[in-house]
Formats: C-alpha cells, sequence, structure tokens
C-alpha cells in the first residue's frame, strides 16, 4: 500500500482524515487559486483539487521521496447566486457577506481528488446549508471572535458559526472541508481502505 500524502494546510481537513482512520503526511501544496474566466465554481473547485494533488506529488519527487505515492487535494467554495464567496478581506467585508448569507440558501462545493502518477481520480460534492436570520451586532461578535477570518464564505460551520445554520441538505464533513465518505471510497480506488487501525487490530497472527 502506498503512504498517502495530504496537500493541505488545513487542520480540519487533518482532523477529519484523522477520523475515518487513515493514516498520512501532511505537505504543502501552494497553487494559483484565481478562477478562469467563465469558469463554473464547480469546474473551478475541482480544478483546484486536482491542482493541489499534482503540486503536492510534484513538490514528493523533487524532494527525492520517489513516485510510490497517493496525494489527496481537495478545495471547498461557499457559493450564492452563482458566485462564489471567498475569504474575508476585513470586518466590513465579512459583515456583508454574512448578511447576505442570512434568510437564505447557499451551496457549498467540495471537490477531492487522489494522484498516484499515473492516474488522477476526483469528484465534486455540492451540498445546500440554509441560515437563519443574522443580527448586525450578532455579525460584529462574530467577526470579533476571529474565527470567520479564514474561512471560506466567512464562517465555519464546525466552530461558533454552527448557531447559523438552520437548516443543512448533504454532507456535513463536506462543509466543513472534506467529503468522508466520497473521500473514503476514493481512497479506497487508489488500494487505501480506511479504519486501518481496527483493522490491524484484527488482523490474525
Amino acid at each position: 500500500m502506498n503512504p498517502l500524502y495530504l496537500a493541505s494546510g488545513s487542520p480540519r481537513r487533518r482532523e477529519l482524515l484523522t477520523q475515518i482512520g487513515v493514516p498520512f503526511t501532511a505537505i504543502s501544496a501552494d497553487i494559483d487559486e484565481t478562477p478562469l474566466t467563465d469558469e463554473s465554481p464547480a469546474a473551478y473547485v475541482e480544478r483546484l483539487a486536482r491542482g493541489k494533488a499534482l503540486a503536492g506529488f510534484q513538490s514528493l519527487a523533487a524532494a527525492e521521496h520517489g513516485t510510490a505515492a497517493c496525494v489527496l487535494g481537495a478545495d471547498t467554495a461557499v457559493v450564492l447566486d452563482g458566485q462564489i464567496l471567498g475569504k474575508p478581506q476585513d470586518e466590513a467585508g465579512a459583515r456583508a457577506m454574512l448578511m447576505s448569507l442570512a434568510e437564505r440558501e447557499h451551496e457549498v462545493l467540495t471537490a477531492i481528488a487522489v494522484l498516484d502518477g499515473r492516474r488522477c481520480e476526483s469528484r465534486v460534492v455540492r451540498s445546500l446549508v440554509r441560515f437563519r436570520a443574522i443580527g448586525s451586532d450578532e455579525a460584529g461578535a462574530y467577526w470579533a471572535s476571529g474565527e470567520p477570518r479564514d474561512k471560506a464564505g466567512g464562517y465555519g460551520i464546525q466552530g461558533l458559526g454552527a448557531v447559523f445554520v438552520a437548516g443543512l441538505d448533504g454532507s456535513y464533513s463536506a462543509v466543513v472541508g472534506l467529503p468522508l465518505c466520497e473521500t473514503a471510497e476514493l481512497l479506497g480506488h487508489f488500494g487505501i481502505p480506511c479504519w486501518q487501525n481496527l483493522i490491524a487490530r484484527s488482523a490474525p497472527y
């Protein structure tokens, strides 16, 4: 079984992958995340997930780790009215972003890609999140907490921002950043099982 590398700096993705019992090593994969002209949000996240997997694989090869490895890349976008909402740059932007999501339903698209140097497979998972009404004072207090600063769409469903979520249709883990059902399936195509700690304990001597 080839070792798995996670091409992501996200602590949330590391926690989710650990949750399903898959050993991995986190590596960096810096790529240009500028959307292409007329690129759909789904095509955008899939391109970035595949690009991160490739960048991670190339960094391993450059560091002479060899090419017997699998690299997992992922990307998440919050989409409202067909437009991708990035990370807020300041309090004004965060407040405006949060208020635009209030009392509305938006999409969260998360793409995953696994590459082993011979082939690359990817998936895009779509979830719908519905927010309740949000007061201006709440939006300001949420910004002051520090949580929205590095979050796509300006909120974290796994943190303080959970209080805004009135409904979810789709994958909770995908909204956090890594769709675990689809990730486990995709890793299985590359011979990497989940629950490896359980498998090791149940193996005959």
